[in-house]
């Protein structure tokens, strides 16, 4: 693994969600999150800091709260702004950005990796390092975790998530035989 210590930013919408706002009579009420981002995120804060931000006024305290109920924090950050803050709290040279919006590319450019996902504007996948082969809010981020793990951490599997699941499968289908011959 690298010394270096990264910081994962990521955009909310269209990352961490698919995209979608649905209101009521009121506006913006809900947003729909994916399964499986917050425990890959959770295993990747052991080696990279993880920023999410968001420029949406109207859906913030929605994002805020899901963000936080994963245990980050979520930053009030427009696209045009982005670049600067990374630039200001992180240095650019440490930071992999992963947005969906052709409003991100000069993000996806400026840090030192970019990611989108297959569901991303095409000059937002054309200008990344990485795109994910899943949709944001359906495990794009979980996805991105791995590949981060994997090609930039340059850490195993078991590394990253702190088991071996080849090993575990094996020690359970032994446990599972030795009991079926047990009963015969």
């Amino acid at each position: 693994m690298e010394n270096k210590k990264y910081t994962f930013v990521l955009d909310v919408d269209g990352v961490l969600t698919d995209g979608s706002f649905l209101y009521d009579s009121n506006g913006k009420a809900y947003k729909v999150f994916g399964p499986d981002d917050a425990d890959a995120l959770k295993a990747l804060s052991k080696f990279v800091n993880i920023v999410f931000t968001s420029q949406d006024k109207r859906g913030f305290l929605i994002s805020k709260k899901r963000v936080e109920d994963m245990g980050f924090t979520l930053e009030n950050v427009g696209s045009k702004d982005r670049v600067n803050f990374m630039e200001e709290n992180y240095g650019l040279e440490n930071c992999i950005y992963m947005g969906d919006s052709f409003l991100d590319v000069p993000a996806l450019c400026a840090s030192e990796y970019g990611i989108s996902t297959c569901a991303s504007d095409p000059l937002a996948q054309q200008w990344s390092d990485y795109v994910t082969e899943r949709e944001g809010g359906h495990r794009a981020v979980s996805e991105a975790c791995f590949w981060i793990a994997k090609n930039i951490l340059n850490l195993s599997t078991e590394e990253f998530l702190g088991f071996n699941a080849d090993s575990i499968f094996e020690e359970y289908r032994k446990k599972r035989w030795d009991k079926d011959e047990e009963s015969r």
